[in-house]
Parts: C-alpha cells; structure tokens; sequence
C-alpha cells in the first residue's frame, strides 16, 4: 500500500521571496506556492516569476510543491497556468471551483500546455455551488488528485459564524470528505486563522482528523508541529495496527475464521485499516 503523508499542507506567497526560500527548510509534507489568495493584484506577475525561478531552482527535498493558480477566468489565471504547467511541480490548485466542467477545462488547459499528463491536478472546495455538486466534481476526471477545503471564503458565502466547534461547517466538510473517499481523492482540511490560538488549533485538527480529513492547510510555520503529531498515527495505534495484522495472520495459518483481539472481534475491514496506518507511519518514517 502506497501512501503520500499530507498531514501539513503550508501555503506560501509566491510574492514573497524569503519565504519561498524558507519552505526549503520548513518540515511540512506539502507545500502550496500560491499566486491567488495571498498574492495582491500589483504582485501577481513578480509573484509568478518568483514561483517559478524558486522550482526551478529546486532543493524542496521530499516535499510536496504545489502551485496554486488564479482563476482561469481571471485576468491573471491563464497567464499563471501558462509558466505554471511548465514547471517540475507535482500538483496544481484550481480556486473556486463549482462545475464538473471546470475540472475537465483545467485539466484540458494543463495538457495543451505541458503535452503530457504527470502533474496531479487539485481542486479548491470553497463555494456553497461546490458543495451541491462535490461529488460530480470528485467524480468526474480521473487526474484530480485531491479537495482542499477553503474554508474562509466557505464561511463567508454561507454567513457562518468562525466558532470553535465549527459547527455552520460540519455539513459542507461532511459531504467534501464523502465525496473524496467515494473516489479515492485525498482531502485537506481548511486553515485556522487565529495564529495565537495554539489549544484551539490543535482542537480543529483533532476535530479534521476525526471527520476523516489527511491533514490540514496551513498559514504559518509555527502550525506545522502541531498538524504533523496530530494527523499521524500515534504509538497505540501503530502497536494495535501490528497486533492485529499479527493475529490476522496467526488465525489465517490456523484455518481459523475468527479472530479477537484485546477482546474485541478483528474482521476484514480491520485489517485494511491496520494496513493503512502502518503504511502511512512507514510513510512518514521516510519523509
């Protein structure tokens, strides 16, 4: 089982030459090199020379970089993809995205540009349209690598409330972590804005691991720590992980066709899952 670790997904202004430097050295999984959010209307062109001398430059090590990308409807947008889709990048972030077709005009614009189909293409999640046809989106081409939730502008649409349980969310990231799953996408859960609030940061990722998601987006190197340890297996489960894998196979070899352990009933779909955190944890053993 293969398994890419995206427990901290950092987002970096491409207009901002120090930290596009940093990320070098920073220990997050996955990076998100942005020229739309981050990036004001008077730096969008040196944000994207910046983005692209810093790729090419390399030295991201094991990393994953991300590129995200304007709006193609923007004035901004097909320039970007232009120098973007050329770029030795492992992935593109499309905002806003509300349609199945825009996914299939992404990745038709991608193609036409770089004539060959080893970039991963993800999708920003962050409009209440997305949420009405997430599974249409998810579904819809099989190049979409992942859903990364962007929660702030989520919020803002639907007139939600920033409340620590997140409680105006719980159905829009529901249904986003349902329709990753259903097709094997992965799913990044939205940032937390509030940088001095350490306890309640670590709560929305307890609450994102607990809903499913892969890991968290991130505006800050001090949030990384924190959503590396919590998004990755701890030590109770990578010894429970063993334990049943162990006694799976100890029951198999016996012509057993019940297995307990710890008392509890292990059954196929236990087995799966002990198989997933172990291959995640070697995975991160690696990274």
């Amino acid at each position: 089982m293969s398994i890419r670790p995206r427990r901290s997904v950092l987002y970096m202004p491409g207009s901002n030459a120090r930290a596009l430097d940093k990320a070098r050295t920073l220990p997050a999984d996955a990076l998100i090199l942005d020229l739309e959010d981050a990036v004001s209307p008077d730096a969008k062109e040196l944000a994207r020379c910046q983005v692209a001398e810093a790729v090419t430059q390399g030295g991201y090590g094991r990393r994953e970089v991300l590129v995200r990308v304007n709006g193609l409807a923007t004035a901004w947008g097909m320039d970007d993809l232009t120098v973007v889709a050329e770029l030795p990048i492992d992935g593109i972030v499309f905002p806003k995205i509300e349609t199945p077709e825009q996914v299939f005009e992404a990745v038709a614009a991608v193609d036409r540009i770089r004539g060959s189909t080893d970039v991963g293409i993800w999708i920003m999640a962050e409009t209440p349209r997305c949420m009405f046809r997430i599974h249409e989106i998810a579904a819809v081409h099989s190049r979409l690598t992942g859903i990364i939730m962007g929660t702030s502008d989520l919020a803002k649409e639907m007139r939600v409330r920033h409340t620590p349980a997140r409680t105006g969310l719980l159905a829009p990231l529901s249904l986003c972590v349902l329709a990753a799953r259903a097709n094997s996408r992965s799913i990044i859960d939205g940032v937390h804005l509030d940088l001095n609030d350490e306890a309640g940061f670590r709560a929305v990722c307890e609450q994102g691991r607990d809903m499913g998601f892969d890991g968290k987006t991130l505006i800050h190197p001090k949030q990384i720590e924190t959503a590396n340890a919590v998004f990755a297996p701890s030590a109770e489960e990578i010894a429970h992980a063993r334990e049943v894998l162990a006694a799976w196979e100890q029951a198999r070899a016996e012509g057993k066709g019940v297995v307990v352990v710890s008392g509890r009933l292990v059954e196929e779909l236990h087995v799966d899952e002990a198989r997933r955190v172990l291959a995640l944890a070697t995975a991160i053993a690696e990274s």
